[in-house]
């Protein structure tokens, strides 16, 4: 049995934070941002930077080296590390442990960045936010979904989600299958669309803002960041999402 909830103001308002007028940026949060691959930086600089806006204290993004000079530029405010290969991500070593990560945005699929992104499930015990290419990657190799941890956050649009649920043929069939999903992994699967469905295990909670200017590249990765922002922000998982 599931139970559906609108999101409106009002519910937004019980658990919204309002930050601390005497706050600074180590209390703010720490986020990584790991995107980017050749001709795809712009996910990263879309992604981080829709991180920093929206008050994570700290954000470092991971990006291949093609991104460097790109990432520095577009957002100074933003610490960039790079990947050792110059064109994707091959191995991915964070200096630090933040306290949120979002992968996936514009990373491409070549085999060292899947071979990456299953190092880094394997060892990760941060909370998480996984979208775009890191989707793909998973519905590719689906028994890495093990890995994830409980309460990972994951943001398909219909064609990711239908990779990773397979293909549904009603609306109620996608909500059986995206609810099923989401309980044997316990992830929180955000059905992008018109309108927005965030399912968590039997909760189905409904977007009620956006609008048709949302249906352009490039606003999932803003997405990635905003949801990474809130997560290391410390709000839990279903409430960032």
């Amino acid at each position: 049995m599931k139970s559906s909830y609108l999101i409106t103001k009002e519910e937004i308002l019980k658990f919204y934070k309002p930050a601390n007028p005497l706050t600074h940026k180590g209390l703010q949060g720490h986020a990584a941002i790991i995107a980017g691959s050749y001709g795809k930086i712009g996910a990263a600089v879309l992604a981080s930077k829709a991180c920093i806006k929206s008050g994570c204290g700290l954000v470092t993004a991971f990006v291949p080296k093609c991104g460097y000079q790109i990432l520095q530029i577009a957002i100074p405010e933003v610490m960039v590390v790079t990947d050792e290969n110059t064109n994707f991500i091959a191995h991915i070593n964070l200096p630090l442990i933040p306290q949120a990560i979002g992968i996936g945005p514009g990373i491409g699929q070549e085999l060292a960045t899947q071979k990456a992104l299953f190092e880094f499930l394997r060892i990760n015990k941060v909370p998480l936010v996984l979208d775009a290419d890191a989707l793909n990657i998973l519905s590719e190799n689906q028994s890495w979904l093990e890995l994830v941890p409980e309460k990972t956050i994951l943001t398909p649009h219909p064609k990711e989600l239908e990779r990773l649920i397979g293909k549904w043929n009603s609306e109620s069939e996608k909500f059986q299958k995206a609810i099923a999903f989401s309980e044997h992994y316990k992830v929180i699967v955000v059905m992008k669309g018109a309108p927005t469905f965030i399912i968590n295990q039997t909760s189905v909670y409904q977007n009620t803002t956006g609008n048709a200017a949302l249906a352009t590249a490039g606003s999932g990765d803003v997405l990635t960041g905003i949801i990474t922002s809130l997560l290391a922000q410390h709000y839990e998982p279903c409430h960032a999402a």
